[in-house]
């Protein structure tokens, strides 16, 4: 992400408001784009990563890891940054060809399809609660293992439950604690991510800053 000056004000009062943290910088450094990109400081106490996700992910998005979202909202939300350094490809759940199915949603049928695809890759779900229940009985049956999950959907029913069920896998996550969670946060999430891992990896290939 390019920053101007009015982002550097805002990530100003944002550091001065949340003061002392037990984040390490990476960590430290998504949860402040989650603030930035929501006004909500609750996700300071919400955000959960699993150990070595940042690095996981960072080396996934390094490699090429293809990702697969649920929703458009996300797809959009992520495309410039990964356009503009590792160049990830990016598949929709709601863009795969898929069978009509009436006890499932469009979202959790593509997601399958897609994660059956690519068992190794990295998935975002920022608003399809069904995506993600899909995802964890696909890792729970071990026909999947993700290089990394991001899972952000709010929800109401068992919402809540899907995201410990995910905190239970040995899968590399970042989730949110409770039944909030958008996909602007999941975009945040990703766009944080990419710009650690270019940090790490990207400078060296090309020159781009």
């Amino acid at each position: 992400m390019e920053w101007h000056v009015t982002d550097a004000q805002s990530l100003a009062i944002i550091d001065s408001e949340i003061g002392d943290h037990v984040f390490s910088p990476a960590e430290y450094e998504i949860v402040r784009r989650v603030i930035y990109a929501t006004s909500d400081f609750e996700y300071k106490s919400l955000i959960r990563f699993s150990e070595h996700a940042l690095q996981a992910g960072a080396a996934a998005l390094a490699a090429r890891t293809t990702i697969v979202v649920d929703v458009p909202m996300v797809q959009v939300g992520i495309a410039y940054d990964i356009q503009n350094t590792f160049a990830n490809p990016v598949y929709c759940s709601m863009e795969a060809l898929t069978r009509p199915q009436k006890e499932r949603t469009r979202s959790a049928w593509g997601i399958e399809t897609l994660a059956k695809r690519y068992p190794e890759g990295i998935f975002v779900v920022g608003q399809a609660q069904t995506a993600l229940t899909t995802l964890v009985d696909l890792i729970e049956a071990e026909e999947i293992r993700p290089a990394l999950i991001i899972a952000t959907p709010a929800g109401f029913i068992n919402v809540t439950a899907d995201k410990e069920r995910l905190q239970d896998s040995l899968v590399p996550y970042i989730t949110i604690d409770s039944r909030k969670g958008n996909a602007v946060v999941a975009s945040a999430i990703v766009d944080g991510l990419v710009d650690l891992a270019w940090q790490a990896y990207g400078q060296d290939r090309s020159g781009v800053s």
